[in-house]
């Protein structure tokens, strides 16, 4: 888990400084706690993940749930009003900026939520809703609001997203760029 922090440390752009870096760290210790299969072991460690959980949404305006999968170097760019719902999973070396949203759509399917893919760029105040998958190396532009599912090496932009370009993702091996 050390080691995964100090990539983290090194993907924020702020540092130590970074509230994303801060945030993401509360989400680490939340979802490492489910190695303790015991739960009576584990509630004193969810009391404290809970507390700190609030705080991050207090001070950073960030909220992940704990049983989200994050990859890697997440990279919060800009913190505040960024949610991650627990279903979401994103991949490595992705960067997120301020007002992005990671959800459901509604009632309809709570669970449902976005899987982002490795390298994706997701621009301030964009929304990804529902069971969607962004393709590696897809750029989602400024307030576009994703509801259907982007080809890796894309960028999309508008309400509802369009397609506004594609290429074919720059790396195809497991190596991060």
């Amino acid at each position: 888990m050390m080691t995964t922090l100090l990539e983290d440390l090194k993907a924020q752009r702020e540092g130590l400084l970074g509230l994303g870096f801060w945030a993401l760290s509360v989400y680490r210790f939340g979802h490492a706690r489910f190695a303790i299969k015991n739960k009576i072991v584990r509630a004193p460690w969810t009391i404290v993940y809970v507390i700190l959980h609030k705080l991050a949404e207090i001070f950073c305006g960030i909220s992940i749930g704990s049983t989200a999968r994050i990859g890697r170097r997440l990279s919060i760019e800009h913190h505040g009003c960024i949610v991650i719902h627990g279903n979401s999973i994103i991949g490595d070396d992705c960067l997120i900026r301020h007002g992005v949203t990671l959800g459901n759509t509604g009632y309809d399917d709570p669970f449902g939520a976005p899987t982002v893919g490795h390298r994706v760029q997701i621009g301030a105040g964009a929304k990804l809703l529902g069971r969607i998958t962004i393709g590696d190396d897809a750029v989602i532009g400024a307030n576009a609001v994703v509801i259907r599912d982007v080809p890796a090496g894309a960028a999309v932009g508008g309400v509802p997203a369009r397609l506004l370009s594609s290429r074919a993702p720059a790396a195809t091996d497991d190596e991060p760029r």
